[in-house]
C-alpha cells in the first residue's frame, strides 16, 4: 500500500482538477490527498510518493509577479504561494520518498521549451528528491482553459502508472 501526496498549486482550476484525477489513479494502489501548495506540508513523514503539479508560467514554475500577473488576467482563486518557494522549506527527511512532476499548459504552446514540471523536476533534483520518472503535461485551451478533452481520463492513467513505478522502485 503506497501513501501518495499531490501538492498543486492552480489559478484557474484546471492544474487542480488534474491533481485530483491523479491522485484518483494513485488510490488505486493506495491512500493519496490532493492539498493547495498554501496548505502543503513541510514534514513529509508517512509519504510514499510525492506528485507536484503547477501550471507553466513564462515558461517554468510561477513566480509572485507572474501569480500577479494571473490576478489580472482574471484566475479564480490563485495559489499565494508558489511550487518553487515550498519546495525550498521541504524538511531534509524527504529524501527517502518518490517524486513525480506534472504541469498544465496552453495547447498554443505545444512544442515550445519551458515547462513548470521540468522546473519542478531540477528543483527536486538539485535537492536530493529521487525522481520516480519524466516530468509530464497535460493541456488547457487557451490561457485559462477548459481542459482539452481527454486529460483528467490522461491524469488518472498516470497516476496508475506512477503507482505502479513506485512499488517496482520500492
Amino acid at each position: 500500500m503506497t501513501t501518495s501526496l499531490v501538492v498543486v498549486e492552480s489559478h484557474w482550476g484546471n492544474t487542480e482538477r488534474i491533481a485530483q484525477a491523479i491522485a484518483a489513479g494513485l488510490r488505486t494502489a493506495g491512500d493519496a490527498r490532493v492539498v493547495r501548495v498554501d496548505d502543503a506540508p513541510t514534514c513529509l513523514d508517512g509519504i510514499d510518493l510525492l506528485v507536484i503539479g503547477a501550471p507553466t508560467h513564462a515558461f517554468s514554475l510561477s513566480r509572485p509577479e507572474t501569480r500577479a500577473d494571473a490576478i489580472v488576467k482574471g484566475a479564480g482563486v490563485p495559489s499565494a504561494t508558489g511550487i518553487r518557494e515550498w519546495m525550498a522549506r521541504i524538511e531534509a527527511d524527504a529524501r527517502r520518498l518518490q517524486v513525480a512532476t506534472f504541469d498544465t499548459k496552453a495547447t498554443q504552446v505545444r512544442g515550445l521549451p519551458g515547462s513548470a514540471a521540468a522546473a519542478a523536476r531540477r528543483v527536486a533534483k538539485s535537492a536530493g528528491l529521487p525522481l520516480t520518472q519524466r516530468p509530464t503535461s497535460f493541456y488547457v485551451e487557451g490561457y485559462a482553459g477548459p481542459l482539452v478533452e481527454g486529460e483528467c481520463e490522461r491524469a488518472e492513467q498516470w497516476g496508475r502508472a506512477l503507482v505502479s513505478a513506485t512499488v517496482v522502485m520500492a
